[in-house]
C-alpha cells in the first residue's frame, strides 16, 4: 500500500536536490524512499550530523553543568516551579 507525502521545503533546496537526483538517474520519490529505507535499516539517520559552533558550545556548557556538584536537579517541571516560588 502506498501513501502520499506532502512537505514544505525551500524551493532552491528542492531544485538543487532534484538536479543531483536526476544526475543519479533517480526521481525525487525514489531518492526519498531510499532515504527512508536507509534510516530504517540503520535505525538512525544515514549520515553524520555536524554541529555548528553555537551547538558545540551549548553541549560543552551542559557537560560542565553535569560535572558541577552544585548543579540543582529537578525530577519534574512542577518541582522546578515550586522552587522558583520559594
Amino acid at each position: 500500500m502506498k501513501t502520499s507525502l506532502n512537505i514544505k521545503i525551500d524551493k532552491v533546496l528542492k531544485q538543487q536536490a532534484e538536479t543531483i537526483f536526476k544526475e543519479l538517474g533517480l526521481t525525487t520519490t525514489q531518492a526519498i524512499t531510499l532515504f527512508f529505507k536507509a534510516t530504517i535499516k540503520q535505525n538512525h539517520l544515514p549520515f553524520e550530523l555536524e554541529f555548528n559552533e553555537e551547538t558545540l558550545q551549548a553541549i560543552k556548557e551542559a557537560e560542565e553543568l553535569l560535572k558541577d556538584p552544585n548543579t540543582k536537579y529537578y525530577s519534574s517541571f512542577e518541582e522546578l516551579l515550586k522552587t522558583l516560588d520559594e
